[in-house]
């Protein structure tokens, strides 16, 4: 069946797909059903051969203005645990080929996580970023703690989750959690510049390199260098590696196929 909440273009443009999130009426805010429909795309993109790169939106006006509210206003702590509520998240982080966030206008709360799931960020310049959940009396439950104090630092992250704030796109930036800000009317073109330069690449190198650099966050830094280290070495194994040497030695563009 067609997903309900989300509009999916596996051939956006070449080597990559987009993912548009579709509730303006509700600022496109994050239900259950509108996650699993995510996780559902993302399932089918990983496996898509003719994917590299895959692009998530809200579209120009808003990324996402968190989470759907009135689906857990009478939520109890039972019966968030039993429908396992962020399970559906996981497969956003599992997913191995790179995901480029697009965000313009509001990307609060659930839709701030949902942007920090993600590898990179390019935002607009109406872009803000926030977890006010504090101001409905919780908090962030789906990495807005984690993810943002990683990215940010202790002492923003704080004053962020504490108060409920919003940063506009500039603070991002220098704040180190987006990758640039741009104008709104081209968020979409610089969007698809930075996925073509990383589609243009070999898959196997990205998805190893990706891997890598995940694994930093993760593990303590002997680990990460171990693990580095075998995934650079996995890379010989490729044709791509054979491929990407020899066109540098013969000073002409490699032609890489993913294997």
């Amino acid at each position: 069946m067609s997903p309900e909440f989300i509009l999916v273009n596996p051939q956006f443009d070449k080597h990559i797909a987009l993912i548009q999130i579709n509730r303006p009426k509700e600022l496109n805010a994050l239900n259950r059903q509108v996650m699993l429909e995510i996780k559902e795309a993302l399932l089918q993109l990983d496996e898509d051969e003719q994917v590299r790169v895959v692009i998530l939106t809200g579209g120009e006006k808003v990324f996402a203005a968190g989470a759907d509210i009135k689906q857990m206003a009478d939520a109890t702590a039972m019966s968030m645990l039993n429908i396992d509520q962020f399970s559906t998240w996981d497969q956003i982080k599992k997913t191995k080929k790179p995901i480029i966030a697009a965000v313009s206008g509001f990307a609060l709360g659930g839709g701030c996580e949902l942007a920090m799931t993600c590898d990179m960020i390019v935002a607009s310049e109406t872009a803000q970023f926030g977890q006010p959940e504090i101001n409905i009396g919780t908090m962030p439950g789906a990495g807005g703690t984690q993810r943002l104090t990683r990215a940010v630092g202790k002492a923003l992250a704080m004053e962020l989750v504490l108060t409920g704030k919003f940063i506009s796109a500039e603070e991002a930036l220098n704040a180190g959690l987006i990758n640039r800000v741009v104008p709104v009317e081209v968020l979409y073109k610089e969007t698809l510049n930075l996925a073509r330069t990383i589609a243009a690449k070999s898959p196997v190198a990205v998805r190893l390199a990706k891997e890598s650099v995940v694994k930093a966050f993760e593990t303590s830094l002997d680990e990460g260098l171990q693990f580095e280290r075998k995934n650079f070495y996995l890379t010989f194994a490729s044709e791509d590696q054979k491929e990407g040497m020899a066109a540098f030695v013969e000073k002409r563009k490699p032609n890489f196929t993913g294997k």
